[in-house]
């Protein structure tokens, strides 16, 4: 993989008790004087999410798209994806099934 992604993986909850630590790892990356074209954010060890998680990765989107970059979301579970559908956030969201497909549109 390519230094110009950075890819975190969030495990368990992205609720409001872990949503503000989200927050800043992305903003923390975001700040960087190098920082990266991609963050890939890995959901697949999330097993639940709500609107508070939701808004972390708005936020999170904004952090990374002010430092002109793309933030991708991969590994998302049915309760996620659903989530993603009701809110329509798949029209926000770059949202790929896996890291590997993600990987395959770079070459």
């Amino acid at each position: 993989m390519s230094n110009a992604v950075k890819v975190i993986q969030p495990s368990g909850r992205l609720d409001v008790t872990t949503a503000s630590d989200f927050r800043r790892q992305v903003n923390d990356i975001a700040s960087l004087a190098t920082s990266p074209k991609y963050l890939l954010v890995d959901l697949q060890e999330i097993t639940f999410m709500d609107s508070s998680g939701l808004g972390a990765l708005v936020s999170a989107l904004k952090s990374i798209r002010n430092s002109n970059g793309e933030m991708i979301i991969c590994g998302a579970n049915d309760q996620v994806q659903m989530l993603f559908e009701l809110t329509s956030m798949t029209k926000i969201f770059k949202i790929y099934p896996t890291i590997d497909e993600f990987n395959a549109t770079l070459s």
